[in-house]
């Protein structure tokens, strides 16, 4: 398959090469890109090594495909979706890029309580639109992306902000210094994010920092994007309605977007981003599955990203490229 996309686009081993880490660096995806050498390309080819987390981001960016369309594994069901759902025109008629946009929000769907998915799918496309015309006739939207670690919450969040232009506030970036630095205070590991010490000393003022922040911007009309795992917040329903009651008196909506993932798959990021946060994830493993629950939805109406096998960042990727080669810099 992938012989057979190289060949199409009539590339070389070595041009292929040079062509995987240009897409990687337009696309501006973290860490280096891979090294792409032809004797590595060709066994990825011939079957002889599967290609990593980096090679399958940077492959589905220069063949603008899935990972199921270049025979990297089986489509899980239900991901193939609609590819003009939003915009019932040609290619010519919008441009690749918009169509690529779209792709990847269409990865968005509802709760059953939510019904449809279409609200905050249009907000964001509608977003990413104005940018250029400036105004927003909505009310501010405050949206948290959560999820299990490892689940491509903060790529997806990236994503988002990156279409709208709406600030993203990212627990992890944000509340570190102080999440670090209590913990020595209070006798503990700094990278602690599993015992007691953490749980109940530190972890509720690092969620308090965040929805502060939140809520300091959207009392300013700013639509604001959270990352955050907001396991326990997304299934208090006590919390969901102090949250929605306090937006709803400001005039905004809240829009709660879970990231479903796979444990394989999760534990492939998890273990390629090399966190010392993550630590003791990745040394017990067995005992860290044994704490989540990969069917826990949040106990409030909500959109789902299928983000099983990375399938959404890989469409998130292709829309930011198409975006960027469409848009002049």
């Amino acid at each position: 398959m992938l012989r057979a996309q190289r060949q199409a686009f009539s590339l070389t081993l070595e041009q292929a090469g040079e062509a995987l880490r240009a897409a990687w660096e337009r696309a501006g995806l973290p860490g280096g890109p891979p090294a792409a050498n032809p004797q590595t390309l060709s066994q990825h080819e011939t079957g002889e090594v599967y290609p990593g987390p980096d090679y399958r981001r940077a492959y589905c960016l220069l063949y603008q495909s899935t990972e199921p369309e270049l025979g990297f594994r089986r489509a899980w069901p239900g991901e193939e979706v609609p590819k003009l759902a939003l915009t019932p025109y040609s290619d010519e008629r919008n441009g690749a890029h918009v169509l690529a946009v779209e792709r990847a929000l269409m990865k968005i769907t509802a709760s059953s309580e939510v019904g449809n998915s279409t609200g905050v799918q249009q907000k964001l496309m509608d977003a990413w639109r104005r940018r250029r015309t400036g105004g927003d006739p909505h009310r501010p939207t405050l949206v948290l992306v959560g999820g299990y670690a490892g689940s491509g919450k903060t790529e997806l969040a990236h994503f988002f902000t990156a279409l709208t232009g709406w600030p993203l506030l990212d627990k992890d970036p944000l509340t570190r210094p102080l999440v670090e630095g209590l913990l020595l205070a209070l006798g503990g590991d700094p990278n602690d994010r599993h015992t007691e010490l953490y749980r109940e000393r530190v972890r509720p003022l690092e969620y308090e920092c965040l929805m502060q922040s939140a809520y300091a911007n959207v009392a300013g009309g700013i639509s604001t994007v959270l990352s955050a795992p907001f396991i326990a917040e997304m299934t208090s329903e006590d919390w969901m309605a102090r949250l929605f009651n306090r937006c709803e008196a400001k005039g905004v909506d809240v829009s709660p977007i879970w990231v479903e993932c796979d444990p394989a798959s999760m534990r492939e990021y998890i273990g390629h981003r090399s966190a010392a946060r993550d630590t003791w994830k990745l040394h017990q493993w067995d005992d860290y599955l044994k704490t989540i629950d990969p069917e826990l939805r949040p106990v409030v109406p909500h959109f789902v990203v299928d983000n099983r096998a990375g399938s959404a960042v890989s469409l998130a990727d292709q829309a930011r490229a198409a975006v960027a080669a469409a848009v002049p810099s």
